[in-house]
């Protein structure tokens, strides 16, 4: 534990569902003592969405909210109770990051917004990653990772050419560039605060980070006024750029094809190309691009995917297979070697997979320290080893409701 590079950090964390809570649990990997504070009355969205252990739903149950929060703490506190706001405060006199991605202006009805924290801890890291930042006029918007994706226009391009936009098929903009933006910015500040011993707010605007994702259209436009319009798979760049179908139900190859080298192999490797046409000509390519892609499917429509994979990977072109869950986690050499799929003791889950952190260090390696909290799990544990909350008084607190 003291090995970890961020053993001995503290975070109050307010945040919930996906983003906020895969920030945190960034941070958790490396060893923060992530402290999630929690509700009863308002469950995290996460803790009641499927899929849930045996099909059976419960607060404890989503595999979802585990794969979010592992190795944080769970404390329960009605912050409509002025006690539970009091023993927040008493928690982020000793943290070092409070964090929250709710609407602007929800922290300071609770007494917990900025400046409230400041004057508990006045060099407070606190992170606000509301949907579009804290002012402006459509700051106090609610939105999720599908509304971010439609403002920003990652849905405008995301899509085959003649449908309407389809989006990713799941929220990306909470899985990737906002958590990992939120978590560099938390880095950022903590190292600041060593060299000056200096807090600071960090305004985090969701849309902003995902607008980061669409450089070749920004640029296409702002340089030459031309929209960026749905493209499906194709590349305009590339020889062939496509999923096609294989043996087999619902098994597809992701293929990319863009030297001529590649394209020899290609052919060698998966014998000639129907349709009467020359397709080793770009400009007919071009011109028959529906026919093309056509024929490459009955290429492919009876060949094993995996097969598929090796085969033009051993000749330099890039393959991938389009796998399932049951592929990555049981068949998937790659994942398997690198340890990334761990199995921890749930309570009431029991043995359940998680993902490992994506990066490994030779010194300081992250790791799971423990399954996702229980609702309320560690409440009793916080409030008596760092709230000096004695077994009278949280007797007493807990009558009152103060830990619903």
């Amino acid at each position: 534990m003291s090995a970890l590079p961020l053993a001995g950090i503290r975070v109050t964390d307010f945040t919930w569902i996906g983003a906020g809570s895969y920030t945190t649990k960034l941070l958790a990997d490396f060893g923060a003592d992530i402290i999630k504070i929690e509700t009863s009355t308002r469950l995290d969205t996460l803790r009641e969405t499927a899929p849930f252990r045996d099909g059976k739903p419960g607060v404890n149950r989503s595999g979802y909210f585990a794969d979010r929060n592992a190795s944080k703490r769970s404390i329960t506190l009605n912050l409509k109770h002025p006690d539970a706001v009091k023993l927040a405060h008493k928690l982020v006199a000793q943290s070092d990051i409070v964090a929250n991605n709710f609407t602007p202006g929800t922290m300071e009805k609770l007494g917990l917004g900025y400046q409230d924290v400041l004057a508990v801890r006045p060099d407070i890291i606190y992170l606000a990653m509301s949907m579009q930042g804290s002012t402006g006029p459509d700051a106090n918007y609610v939105g999720f990772g599908l509304t971010i994706g439609a403002l920003t226009g990652l849905q405008h391009l995301a899509g085959p050419v003649d449908r309407p936009p389809v989006g990713t098929g799941t929220n990306y903009p909470d899985h990737v560039p906002n958590p990992c933006h939120a978590a560099f910015a938390l880095l950022a500040a903590l190292y600041h605060r060593k060299k000056t011993g200096q807090g600071q707010l960090i305004d985090f605007a969701q849309t902003e980070p995902t607008i980061a994702l669409l450089g070749p259209a920004i640029i296409d436009y702002t340089a030459n006024g031309r929209i960026a319009q749905r493209r499906g798979n194709d590349d305009e760049n590339a020889i062939l750029h496509g999923v096609y179908p294989c043996s087999g139900k619902d098994r597809w190859i992701a293929v990319s094809v863009h030297s001529p080298q590649q394209w020899r192999a290609f052919i060698e490797l998966l014998g000639p190309i129907p349709g009467g046409r020359n397709w080793n000509d770009a400009a007919v390519r071009r011109e028959y691009r529906s026919e093309f892609e056509q024929a490459i499917c009955e290429v492919t429509r009876n060949r094993d995917a995996r097969d598929i994979m090796r085969v033009l990977q051993g000749r330099g072109v890039a393959a991938g297979m389009v796998q399932n869950a049951r592929d990555l986690i049981d068949q998937d050499p790659q994942f398997a070697h690198r340890g990334h799929w761990v199995r921890l003791q749930h309570p009431e889950m029991g043995r359940s997979v998680y993902n490992a952190p994506p990066m490994r260090f030779s010194e300081t390696p992250a790791q799971l320290r423990r399954p996702a909290p229980l609702l309320g799990q560690h409440t009793r544990e916080i409030c008596r080893d760092l709230l000096a909350v004695g077994d009278e008084d949280f007797a007493r607190l807990e009558a009152e409701g103060v830990f619903k």
